[in-house]
């Protein structure tokens, strides 16, 4: 049962980055005030004048973020689970959950699936990020035997292959501070989705990288525009498919025969008529990695 006296707090992203630019712009207006010219040799800077717009820029990013945290992450949430064509039972991995928007408005869609959150918990990336209030807010919302939560990384998932439908994940993967590891997290993701499994992923660099990635690792994978009326900074949203091998087809194949014929004309061919095996590599028996 959800909590009605209490409110789940999903916190306020990147606070950090926020406290730094209202200090930087308020910093920058003052020294605009108290210091309206400054002269360096023979050229003098009117710094009154100069610092407004740099300072009130600042300013505005930080408010905007903030309004972000409290208001717009909410709608680009809804806009992200709108993307996942749901039937209710599915597997569901959050990549980077952090307190749980996405993780427990998908849990929300289950009636007998599942919805799992991972991360590593860091505080710089978002207010309070920590497990406990994690699973509070699911609590909270209802979803507490639905839900998941547990340690874990982005480059190094430990889920067997095709273990989720949807992987969902926001403002993560741009967290991770190389390109080679940003990679391997768009292949595990790849990888523990199930054939014919989506992914939603949202975040506001990289996103270029990311659909390449995706690709190379057999995946199929589309960007939107940026999102710029409910997100700052702007993001943007990859969508992911998973290719689901058609075991049939890799089976005819395997056997070396031409998908041009009816199941008739396959009868009665002679053995001449039969296409050559050009797929040796292909084995009956494995898996397929995505």
């Amino acid at each position: 049962m959800s909590n009605d006296s209490e409110k789940p707090d999903y916190g306020i992203d990147a606070p950090g980055v926020i406290r730094n630019l209202i200090v930087s712009g308020i910093a920058v207006l003052l020294l605009g005030w108290f210091v309206p010219s400054l002269t360096i040799g023979p050229v003098t800077l009117i710094l009154g004048r100069m610092a407004i717009w740099p300072g009130i820029s600042l300013i505005l990013a930080g408010v905007l973020m903030i309004v972000y945290a409290k208001v717009g992450k909410f709608r680009h949430r809804d806009r992200m689970l709108k993307m996942v064509d749901w039937q209710g039972d599915e597997t569901v991995l959050d990549v980077g959950t952090g307190r749980g928007l996405l993780m427990i408005a998908a849990a929300k869609k289950l009636k007998s699936g599942k919805s799992v959150g991972i991360d590593i918990w860091s505080k710089k990336d978002l207010s309070g990020n920590a497990m406990d209030k994690t699973l509070r807010n699911a609590e909270i919302e209802g979803v507490r035997d639905r839900v998941d939560v547990q340690n874990g990384d982005a480059t190094a998932m430990k889920f067997a292959d095709g273990s989720f439908d949807v992987v969902l994940s926001n403002l993560c993967i741009h967290n991770i501070p190389s390109r080679a590891g940003r990679d391997q997290a768009c292949r595990e993701i790849v990888r523990v989705l199930k054939p014919g499994g989506k992914a939603v992923i949202s975040d506001f660099i990289h996103t270029a990288d990311y659909v390449r990635a995706f690709k190379s690792a057999g995946a199929e994978a589309t960007r939107g525009g940026m999102e710029l009326l409910f997100t700052f900074p702007p993001l943007r949203i990859v969508e992911v498919r998973k290719v689901a091998t058609n075991k049939s087809t890799v089976c005819r194949l395997h056997r070396g025969v031409s998908l041009n014929t009816t199941p008739q004309e396959q009868a009665v061919s002679p053995p001449s008529a039969v296409v050559p095996n050009r797929f040796p590599a292909l084995s009956l028996t494995s898996e397929p990695t995505g």
